[in-house]
């Protein structure tokens, strides 16, 4: 992956790991899909497809317990509980959709269970964490875990958000985390892979060589080839009208009332311009208030907002290539798989200068990065864009060779040299007791 490889890949490890690979995470689903789960489908599908069986345990978030086959990825859901006592129902309904820390037996019985997965791969820390790490403990096999909302570099005015649900609160469930060392998770895991070179550095130098850096990808074909009447046609776009597009989950995090505020003073200049979020509903009093800020700014009509699309909607690529630009306005973010999207999709993108975005990004040529929270700054790019077309056709130009290195394939295959890297370590660590 040329500049962007994580420095085990790029010394030349041939070794590629086979046999069944566990993916255990919060939620699976289609309604409430983000970054998370399009990494583990994709990495799923592309094990299936070089026939390593890839199956995903999961909670039953927002969908009912068993099995079900999604797109050729079998996934396994299962009851879980948050364990703390006296929490109102819409307490209970904000951990569902952001943080939270559940624990489910009925997964933990199942993955230990499983018959002949020769790995785990955790892409949730805490008890689901601590159940991943205590069941490759008992089975004798390693695990491996991928960061991907931040976890060394996420801001505390996040996290204290999202402990607001449970602030207070007494925790039964401080004894399960004990017992399946929900602490060390990290510290136990054979590999550590982060999505963010600042996600990287920083386990680096905690973790040493068992922290790597692998990018997200992007299925670039499928983005590249999309139609754009289709989803033009579905949101009534008329053909002298032109988008702004944002792809990304409706959270405090991703800050998109920054956007709409740029926008309410960039639309006078521009009525040929309209604002589309596409995005699932994950904190529900935020989309209320980018929501309230649409009205008051009098853009009801030029506002489209679609609560989330699932991962095989054809509207989805289709909206990418109908965009004109692309804006993430995020305040965290660990890598950007949108940033990737827009790219293959031909579309110039405005981002934050931000988190893991300017690791595999590079400023005026390929992007536009602002400072977070810098309302001007986004404008003045939207402003750019928007007026001077060599400029968003300098960024696609760039955009489209950059984004040819990270096609799931590839990532993949980088991911499964990883696997048996970690068998490796796996392997001289029982050597050593």
């Amino acid at each position: 992956m040329n500049s962007t490889s994580h420095t085990q890949v790029e010394q030349g490890v041939p070794k590629e790991c086979t046999g069944k690979v566990a993916h255990v995470m919060r939620r699976f689903v289609p309604q409430k899909w983000g970054g998370t789960e399009s990494v583990v489908f994709n990495l799923a599908k592309e094990g299936i497809r070089c026939g390593i069986e890839n199956p995903v345990f999961c909670t039953d978030m927002f969908a009912r317990p068993g099995h079900e086959l999604f797109l050729t990825v079998p996934v396994n859901r299962f009851p879980y509980i948050f364990p703390w006592l006296f929490l109102t129902e819409e307490a209970k309904g904000k951990l569902r959709l952001k943080g939270g820390s559940p624990i489910s037996f009925g997964l933990f019985r199942a993955l230990w269970r499983e018959k002949g997965v020769s790995l785990i791969h955790v892409h949730v820390q805490h008890r689901l964490g601590g159940i991943a790490r205590t069941v490759a403990w008992l089975c004798g096999i390693p695990y491996v875990v991928s960061i991907h909302g931040g976890y060394l570099t996420l801001p505390e005015e996040q996290s204290q958000q999202m402990q607001d649900p449970f602030r207070g609160k007494l925790e039964w469930g401080k004894m399960f985390g004990w017992l399946l060392g929900a602490r060390r998770v990290l510290e136990d895991a054979d590999a550590i892979i982060c999505v963010g070179r600042d996600e990287h550095e920083a386990s680096a130098r905690r973790y040493g060589d068992k922290a790597h850096y692998v990018p997200n990808g992007v299925n670039t074909e499928l983005f590249r080839s999309a139609d754009a009447s289709l989803f033009r046609a579905h949101a009534g776009v008329k053909p002298n009208e032109k988008l702004i597009l944002c792809v990304s989950r409706m959270d405090y995090q991703k800050n998109q009332l920054l956007l709409v505020h740029a926008f309410a003073r960039f639309a006078p200049q521009h009525p040929e311009w309209k604002l589309v979020l596409i995005g699932a509903v994950t904190v529900e009093d935020y989309q209320k208030r980018v929501m309230e800020a649409v009205q008051q700014a009098g853009l009801a009509e030029r506002v489209i907002f679609i609560p989330g699309l699932k991962p095989d909607d054809p509207l989805l690529p289709s909206a990418y290539k109908a965009a004109n630009m692309f804006v993430l306005p995020t305040v965290h973010e660990p890598f950007g798989i949108v940033i990737l999207e827009a790219w293959a999709s031909g579309v110039p993108v405005i981002a934050t200068h931000i988190g893991g975005i300017p690791g595999f990004t590079h400023d005026k040529k390929d992007i536009l990065l602002f400072e977070k929270n810098n309302e001007d700054e986004l404008l003045g790019h939207l402003t750019q864009v928007a007026d001077d077309p060599a400029v968003g056709e300098r960024l696609k130009q760039q955009a489209g060779e950059e984004v040819k290195q990270y096609d799931w394939s590839e990532v993949a295959r980088q991911m499964r040299t990883i696997y048996a890297l970690a068998h490796d370590r796996h392997a001289s660590r029982r050597k050593r007791k």
